[in-house]
């Protein structure tokens, strides 16, 4: 395909007129006329300008089909994204239910052994973390930027089940605490009942956990702008983000070093348990108040 051809593709699929595509581009009518007829050629500062206003590259848009580039996903991109999803998920959720797994193993092996076994299945899911984020750079690296080939009409189904990953996400932390408020007032608050309703209780904030994590990462995936606008980012925005990261870093080590104290000095590791969590909570808030500004 040619110029004139993505380019009246593109302002179909945008439903915009030409009159509106060229008060974008700031120029006349005429010119957009002519650039879709074939008989003029855009300046390289428009051509530029109309890349990123239809997120593609400049390639596809003079000599490419733009048609079939925002069909296709090339680049396995959702495919890949998905399965870091259900990492991502998979790995948080995993340490909250090793608290859960920890408190039950509390009644049989005590506090030092169900400790080593939480700490083994935090290293697990820590592990699991560094990995899929390394995987997940190199592909970024990889594919800087990405074609927007999703359709209205998958972006409309994703919306429709990313409100009951939210919503079943809270609703079974809130039935959880329910839960565990109705199951005290049948049985004493002594052990073992104390450690199996917590255990309990854990276990469904760990699957809860699981879908408010999986459908935050895949909203962020059906977002190509911002999977693009992270890849190429601002100075400004590179700064934010170290700042970011050492903020979290220096959260989960010290949430590393207080959790060891609380469990050794004071042999209780389902205390210590709570800290993680914790640590996650302040981490998303470190990012929110220090990361990459969301873009106008």
């Amino acid at each position: 395909m040619s110029l004139s051809e993505n380019l009246q593709y593109l302002r179909a699929r945008e439903g915009i007129t030409q009159e509106q595509l060229a008060e974008r581009l700031d120029v006349s009518r005429q010119s957009v006329s002519k650039w879709e007829s074939g008989t003029s050629f855009p300046e390289m500062d428009t051509l530029l300008k109309l890349c990123d206003m239809f997120r593609t590259d400049m390639d596809t848009l003079l000599r490419g089909s733009v048609e079939q580039s925002l069909s296709e996903d090339a680049a396995g991109y959702d495919r890949f994204m998905t399965v870091c999803a259900r990492k991502y998920a998979g790995a948080v959720s995993a340490i909250i239910a090793g608290g859960a797994l920890m408190t039950l193993l509390y009644l049989h092996i005590g506090d030092m052994l169900s400790g080593a076994v939480f700490m083994l299945v935090v290293a697990v899911a820590v592990v699991v973390l560094i990995a899929t984020g390394m995987e997940e750079d190199n592909f970024r690296k990889q594919y800087p930027t990405i074609p927007d080939f999703y359709t209205q009409a998958q972006r409309y189904a994703f919306r429709r089940r990313f409100i009951w990953y939210i919503a079943g996400g809270v609703g079974a932390i809130l039935l959880g605490v329910v839960l565990l408020i109705l199951a005290f007032s049948f049985f004493p608050e002594r052990e073992p009942y104390e450690s199996m309703l917590g255990a309990a209780f854990l276990a469904i904030v760990a699957a809860a956990v699981y879908f408010l994590v999986y459908g935050g990462a895949m909203e962020d995936k059906y977002d190509i702008a911002k999977y693009n606008r992270r890849n190429n980012p601002t100075d400004e925005d590179r700064a934010r983000c170290g700042r970011a990261n050492t903020a979290c870093a220096v959260i989960m080590l010290l949430a590393t070093a207080l959790f060891l104290f609380v469990g050794m000095s004071f042999e209780n590791w389902k205390m210590a348990a709570v800290i993680y969590p914790v640590a996650g909570v302040l981490c998303g808030a470190a990012w929110m108040l220090l990361g990459p500004k969301a873009a106008e």
